[in-house]
């Protein structure tokens, strides 16, 4: 079974996520340079064979909303055939954060760029999991 990406899109950055080979966990991946992205998902789609990539997107429009679809048409053009799915990624920054404080990672290394994303992005991985 190919893993499934899930993606955080923003502006600057986004956080990437993936499944275990199972597609049962979800796991932090990294976080790129949203304007290298295209040439970050050619490389892990090539090696890893993934077939559906899951994108946060609010349930609500906001300001965001826009670069989202953007990246998803981008993405739907490149692989026609691969599975997007769209996940409510309402308050997964706030709860990523949480979670690093409650796993004790110190103030300092919560304030580096991409760490919010990364994991923000496996929240919805596991939001998108939970309904399948």
């Amino acid at each position: 079974m190919a893993k499934v990406l899930a993606l955080d899109i923003g502006g600057r950055r986004t956080g990437m996520a993936e499944t275990d080979p199972l597609g049962m966990m979800a796991f932090p991946l990294k976080t790129v340079d949203t304007g290298s992205l295209m040439a970050v998902l050619e490389e892990y789609v090539a090696a890893e064979g993934t077939q559906t990539i899951v994108i946060g997107k609010p349930a609500i429009a906001t300001d965001s909303t826009e670069i989202i679809d953007l990246w998803a048409a981008k993405i739907h053009k490149r692989w026609p055939l691969m599975e997007i799915v769209f996940v409510d990624e309402d308050f997964t920054s706030k709860e990523a954060s949480q979670m690093l404080i409650m796993g004790g990672m110190k103030k300092s290394k919560r304030k580096e760029k991409g760490t919010l994303d990364k994991v923000a992005a496996s929240l919805i991985l596991e939001r998108y999991l939970a309904m399948h």
